[in-house]
C-alpha cells in the first residue's frame, strides 16, 4: 500500500518545480514576497498542458505564467484585465466594451474566437455562463490565484473539444493557512470611475497536516465611465467623413414618402427656422419635422448616442470559494471544492426609440400641423414618370378633419419612422448572473508510483437581463393611430396618443408611460462532469535513460445543457433598438471520452544528450446531441524536447484538436439581429447610374422609386439574419510548435524561451463577414445577376431600400453558420527573464513578447481570404498588432519595491484604406492609422511589518489618450466612442491604493 510521504515531498518542491520543468522562468518580483512561499506548498501538482502529474518531467508545450505577485503589482481588478494584456492575447468582449456586453468577459488566444479555448481552475472545466460554451472570467477569485497559466495550440487530447488554440488555467493557492485581507480602491485623474475590491482568505491546516481547509469571500463595485465624459469620445464622428456622426434614429423625427418640393402649391417647411432648402434627392422622400414643419436632411441631423455609452461597465459582484482536503488513510484522500458568485453588470446605451418603423398615420391626428399633413399628401407616387400626388389638395383638405375611419374623407398615410426617444431617457439593461460550480473527489495510491484520482462536478449558471428605458413598436404604432389628443382608435389598453411631429421634448411623461414595459431574458447553462485517471510510472526507464517512463490512462464524462427563455416581449421582437428579437432556445449535448498519454524520456546524462524526452497522447470522444445526429473525434498529440548541455533545451510538439459545435451554433433558431456595415453599393446615386445595379438592388426589395434616395446607416449598422444549425460538425485544427530556452550556467537567474507557433483550422464553423456578403454579389456588378443567389439573399427595407430598420421586416445581409470555414495564425512568443543583486537593491526584470506574423479567416471557399494581423474593420474586429510586449523592471530594497511596467502594442491601419483624412476641430487627422502606443505604470510597494503591505500603482503614468479614428470605421463590439477601447486605455491615468492584512 502506497503512503503519502512521498506525495508529501512532491508538494514541498511543486511550484520551482513545475515552473522549471515548464521553462516558464517567471521572475519572482518581490523576493521575500509571501506568494512564493504559499505557492511552494501545493497540495497536487499541477502541471498545465499534461495529465501527468510528475515534477520531474519537463514539457514540451511553452507556457506563459502570470504570478500572484505580478497581479498585485498591477492592481488588475479581474480576470479579463489580466489576460487582455498579455502579448499574443486579442482582447475580447470585457469591462471596457458596453454596446453588445452581455455582462460577461471572455478570454480570445490568438485572435481565433473567444470560443475556440478552455478556462480552467486547477486543471478542471467550469461551466459555461452561456449558449456559446464560453466561461464568464467575472466568476474567477482573484484573492486565491496562485498563478494563470496560458497555453497556445491544441490541447484536446489533454482537456478534450474546445481547447483548439490553448487553455487558461488559473491555478489557486493551497495549503492556505491564515487569515488574510486585501482592499484596494481605484479613482481615475478625472475623479471618476471608483472601483473598490474587497477579499478575506481564512484558512487551517489541521491533523498534524492530514487536512487543510480554506474560505474566501470577496466583493467588487465599480462606477460607470461615460464617453461624454472624455473630450475624444463625447460627439460621435463618421469615421469616413469627419463629421458628427451617430444614429438615422433621431429628434426630430425623421419620415419617409413626404413631399418638401412644393409641387401642387402646397407649402412646405423647407428652407424654414435657418435651415437649408430642401435636398433634390432627400427632400422627396425622406425628411426631418421640426417644430411642426418639415425640413431637409443633413449629415448633422444624426443622433450623437456617445455621451450615453460607457467606457466602464458598472459592475457588482459578491463571490465566495471554498476548498478541503483531508488523508482519510495513508492510501486516500479525499477533496472538495465549490465556487459561488453573483454579479450585476449594467449596460447603458442610448435612449431607445422607433428605429425605422413602419407605422399609419391618420391626416386628422391631433398632433399633424397643416404642413407637414400637405407634404404627405403631395407625395409623388410615381416619380420621374410624372408628378402625381398621393392626395389632392381638397382631399388632403377634408381628410384633416375626418376623426372616424367611418367617414368616406377618412385618410391614412403610411410611413417610416425614425424617432429618438430622447424624453425617455437612456436604455439600461441589468445583467444578474448567479454561478456555482462545485467538484468533489478522491486520489490516493495503487502502488509507490501510481496514483488514481477520480472526482465528478457540477455547476449551473443563470443570467437574468432585465431590459428597461425601450418602446415597444406596436404601441407606437397604436398611439399614432388617434384622432384626438385623449385617445386612440384601438383603445384596449390605456393607449396615450403619441406626438412625434413636434420638436424635442414634444413627448410627454404619459406617452412615454404607455409606450414603454419592462422586459426579461434568462439564460441558463450547466454541465455535469465525471473524470477518473490513473497516472505514475512503471519503474521502466529506457536503456539510455534514467527516469522511468511516465503514463496516464482516464476517461471523461460530460452533459452540457443550455437554455435561453424570453419573455413574450422579448421574443417579439418589439423593443425598439433592442437589436432584434430573443427566441427561446433549448439543447444540450453529452460526450463520453477515453484517453492516454506518456512521456518516454529516451536518453539522459549522455554527451549532447543531456535529456531527450518524446512525449504522446490520444483522446477519443463520442458525442451525443439532443435532437440530432451523434459523432465521434479523434485527437492525438505529439512532442519531444532535447537538452544537449546544461543550460540549452530544444522543444517541439505537433497535436490534432478539435471544437464541437456549442449550443447556440446547433440549436439557436433563425433570428435577425444587428452587424457592421460602413458602405452600401446601393445608397446613394450609383443606382440611378448603372441599370444592371438598379436591378440587383430592386431584387433585393427596394422599390424603382427609392433609387438614388437610398443612405448608409449613420451608425454603421445593417441587419444580419442567421441561426444554429444541428447538422454542423466539429472543426478540426493541426498546431505546432518549435522553441529554445536558454539558461546558462555563466549568467545566473537569466532565462530565455524563444517558441514559434503555428496553429490551422479548417471545417470552421464560421458566418461570412458583411464584407464578404457584399463582395459575393456585387463585386462584379457589370456581370451580377439580378437572380443571383448571393444577391436574392440580401433583402432590403421595402419602406426606405436601405439594409437596416425594423428586424421582423428588414433580413438584411444573410450570414448563416457552416462548416466551411478556415483560420490559421503563426508566430514568436519570446520570454525573458534575469534576477540579480545590484548592491543596493534586487533587480529583476521580467518580458514577454508576440511577434503575429499572420492571422487569416476565410468564411467560405468563395469568401476573401482575410489578413488581419496590424489591421481593424469591421472585418477584421478585434486588434491584433504584428509586435507587442510587455516589460517589468523591478528594484527590491529592504522594505519597499519599486516596479516599472511598459506596455507596447504595435501600429496598425484599417483595411481598406479609404477612412477620412483632414482636419478635425484644428489638427490633421488620418483615420487610417493608429500609430505605435507605449503605456507606463509605476507601483511601489512598502511592506510595513510582517502582516501589513501597501501598494500603490498608477496605471497609464503618461496619460495617454487613444487614437481617434470615428465610430463606424469597426465591428461596435470593439470600436466604441472613436476609439478601440479593449486594446486602448481610454480612462485615462487612474490610481490605485491597496492593503494586505496577514496574520
Amino acid at each position: 500500500m502506497k503512503t503519502f510521504s512521498k506525495r508529501a515531498l512532491l508538494r514541498a518542491s511543486v511550484a520551482p518545480a513545475i515552473l522549471g520543468a515548464s521553462l516558464i522562468a517567471t521572475a519572482a518580483i518581490a523576493q521575500d514576497a509571501p506568494q512564493a512561499a504559499d505557492a511552494e506548498m501545493g497540495d497536487t501538482i499541477i502541471v498545465t498542458g499534461s495529465l501527468i502529474k510528475n515534477p520531474n518531467l519537463a514539457r514540451s508545450t511553452p507556457v506563459t505564467a502570470t504570478t500572484a505577485d505580478q497581479i498585485e503589482l498591477k492592481q488588475n481588478n479581474t480576470a479579463e484585465e489580466i489576460l487582455r494584456e498579455i502579448p499574443g492575447i486579442v482582447p475580447s468582449i470585457g469591462s471596457a466594451v458596453n454596446n453588445g456586453n452581455g455582462g460577461a468577459s471572455f478570454v480570445n488566444l490568438r485572435g481565433l474566437g473567444s470560443n475556440r479555448n478552455i478556462v480552467l481552475i486547477d486543471g478542471n472545466r467550469l461551466v459555461p455562463a452561456e449558449l456559446n460554451g464560453r466561461f464568464d472570467l467575472n466568476n474567477i477569485p482573484l484573492a486565491l490565484i496562485d498563478r494563470v497559466d496560458v497555453l497556445t495550440g491544441g490541447a484536446s487530447t489533454t482537456y478534450g473539444a474546445d481547447a483548439i488554440s490553448g487553455v487558461v488555467n488559473f491555478v489557486t493557492k493551497s495549503d492556505f493557512a491564515g487569515l488574510e485581507a486585501n482592499i484596494a480602491n481605484q479613482l481615475t485623474e478625472e475623479a471618476d470611475g471608483h472601483y473598490v475590491r474587497a477579499d478575506v482568505t481564512l484558512g487551517a491546516n489541521f491533523d498534524d497536516g492530514r487536512g487543510n481547509v480554506v474560505f474566501s469571500v470577496g466583493y467588487q463595485q465599480s462606477d460607470p465611465v461615460y464617453q461624454g465624459d472624455r473630450p475624444f469620445s463625447n460627439v460621435s464622428i463618421d469615421s469616413f467623413t469627419g463629421l458628427g456622426g451617430g444614429s438615422g434614429t433621431s429628434t426630430p423625427s425623421r419620415f419617409t414618402n413626404v413631399n418638401t418640393t412644393g409641387a401642387d402649391s402646397i407649402t412646405t417647411g423647407c428652407g424654414l427656422d435657418g435651415q437649408p432648402a430642401c435636398n433634390a434627392v432627400q427632400g422627396n422622400r425622406q425628411v426631418t419635422a421640426a417644430g411642426g414643419a418639415f425640413r431637409g436632411t443633413s449629415a448633422f441631423d444624426a443622433y450623437n448616442f456617445n455621451p450615453f455609452n460607457i467606457f466602464q461597465t458598472p459592475f457588482e459582484r459578491f463571490n465566495m470559494y471554498g476548498a478541503g482536503r483531508y488523508e482519510v488513510s495513508d492510501a486516500v484522500e479525499v477533496y472538495s471544492r465549490g465556487i459561488f458568485s453573483k454579479n450585476t453588470v449594467s449596460t447603458i446605451i442610448a435612449p431607445s426609440g422607433a428605429f425605422g418603423i413602419s407605422v399609419v398615420v391618420p391626416l386628422s391626428n391631433p398632433y399633424l400641423s397643416a404642413a407637414q399633413r400637405n407634404a404627405f399628401c403631395a407625395f409623388d407616387t410615381t416619380p420621374g414618370v410624372g408628378y402625381t400626388a398621393r392626395f389632392s389638395a381638397a382631399e388632403c383638405a377634408a381628410a384633416a378633419t375626418a376623426t372616424s375611419p367611418t367617414d368616406p374623407n377618412y385618410r391614412t398615410v403610411t410611413t417610416t419612422l425614425s424617432r429618438r426617444a430622447t424624453e425617455l431617457g437612456p436604455r439600461i439593461s441589468d445583467f444578474t448572473t448567479t454561478f456555482f460550480d462545485y467538484r468533489i473527489g478522491a486520489r490516493g495510491g495503487i502502488t509507490d508510483s501510481i496514483d488514481w484520482d477520480l472526482s465528478g462536478g457540477y455547476g449551473e449558471s443563470e443570467n437574468v437581463q432585465t431590459q428597461q428605458g425601450y418602446w415597444l413598436n406596436s404601441r407606437v404604432r397604436q398611439a399614432l393611430l388617434a384622432t384626438n389628443t385623449a385617445t386612440c382608435l384601438t383603445d384596449t389598453n390605456g393607449c396615450v396618443p403619441l406626438n412625434v411631429f413636434g420638436p424635442d421634448g414634444s413627448i410627454t411623461a404619459a406617452q412615454n408611460a404607455y409606450l414603454t414595459a419592462n422586459s426579461q431574458v434568462t439564460t441558463k447553462t450547466s454541465l455535469a462532469q465525471v473524470k477518473g485517471t490513473i497516472s505514475g510510472d512503471f519503474g521502466v526507464a529506457s536503456p539510455f535513460g534514467t527516469d522511468s517512463l511516465a503514463f496516464a490512462l482516464g476517461g471523461e464524462y460530460r452533459k452540457y445543457g443550455a437554455s435561453q427563455e424570453s419573455d413574450l416581449l422579448s421574443q417579439s421582437g418589439d423593443l425598439g433598438g433592442a437589436g432584434g428579437a430573443a427566441p427561446n432556445i433549448d439543447g444540450g449535448y453529452d460526450v463520453y471520452e477515453a484517453y492516454g498519454e506518456v512521456i518516454l524520456p529516451l536518453v539522459q546524462d549522455k554527451p549532447f544528450f543531456q535529456d531527450l524526452t518524446l512525449e504522446a497522447g490520444i483522446r477519443y470522444s463520442d458525442y451525443s446531441v439532443d435532437g440530432g445526429s451523434g459523432y465521434n473525434t479523434t485527437t492525438w498529440k505529439v512532442a519531444g524536447n532535447w537538452t544537449p548541455v546544461d543550460g540549452i533545451k530544444f522543444r517541439g510538439n505537433y497535436s490534432r484538436a478539435v471544437r464541437a459545435p456549442n449550443i447556440a451554433e446547433l440549436f439557436a433558431p433563425v433570428n435577425t439581429t444587428l452587424t457592421n456595415l460602413d458602405s452600401d453599393p446601393c445608397a446613394g446615386a450609383a443606382p440611378t447610374q448603372n441599370a444592371n445595379l438598379a436591378a440587383v438592388c430592386i431584387a433585393q426589395g427596394a422599390t424603382a422609386a427609392q433609387l438614388g434616395s437610398i443612405i448608409n446607416d449613420p451608425a454603421g449598422q445593417v441587419n444580419s439574419t442567421g441561426g444554429g444549425n444541428l447538422a454542423l460538425g466539429p472543426e478540426k485544427s493541426n498546431s505546432w510548435g518549435l522553441g529554445v530556452s536558454l539558461q546558462p550556467a555563466a549568467l545566473p537567474g537569466f532565462s530565455l524561451t524563444v517558441d514559434y507557433y503555428n496553429i490551422k483550422i479548417t471545417g470552421a464553423i464560421t458566418s461570412p463577414t458583411p464584407d464578404d456578403v457584399i463582395s459575393a454579389c456585387f463585386d462584379n456588378i457589370t456581370a451580377a445577376s439580378a437572380s443571383d443567389p448571393a444577391c436574392t439573399g440580401i433583402r432590403r427595407d421595402p419602406g426606405t431600400g436601405a439594409l437596416f430598420g425594423e428586424a421582423a421586416v428588414v433580413g438584411g445581409l444573410p450570414q448563416t453558420l457552416s462548416n466551411l470555414g478556415k483560420l490559421a495564425t503563426d508566430g514568436i512568443d519570446v520570454q525573458l527573464n534575469y534576477q540579480k543583486d545590484v548592491g543596493f537593491a534586487k533587480w529583476a526584470l521580467s518580458a514577454n513578447g508576440n511577434w503575429t506574423n499572420s492571422s487569416t479567416f476565410q468564411a467560405t471557399p468563395t469568401s476573401l481570404n482575410r489578413e488581419c494581423v496590424g489591421l481593424y474593420s469591421v472585418n477584421c474586429a478585434s486588434i491584433q498588432p504584428e509586435f507587442s510586449w510587455s516589460v517589468r523592471n523591478t528594484l527590491s530594497f529592504d522594505s519597499v519595491d519599486l516596479s516599472l511596467l511598459w506596455r507596447y502594442i504595435d501600429g496598425v491601419k484599417y483595411e481598406d484604406g479609404d477612412a477620412f483624412v483632414g482636419t478635425l476641430n484644428g489638427k490633421q487627422v488620418d483615420f487610417n492609422r493608429i500609430p505605435a502606443e507605449h503605456y507606463f505604470d509605476l507601483t511601489s510597494r512598502f511592506h510595513v511589518s510582517d502582516e501589513i503591505t501597501l501598494t500603490m500603482t498608477v496605471q497609464n503614468l503618461l496619460d495617454n489618450q487613444p487614437k481617434v479614428v470615428g465610430n463606424s470605421i469597426g465591428s461596435t463590439s470593439y470600436n466604441s466612442g472613436n476609439v478601440y477601447p479593449s486594446t486602448y486605455d481610454a480612462l485615462g491615468r487612474r490610481y490605485t491604493v491597496a492593503a494586505k492584512l496577514r496574520f
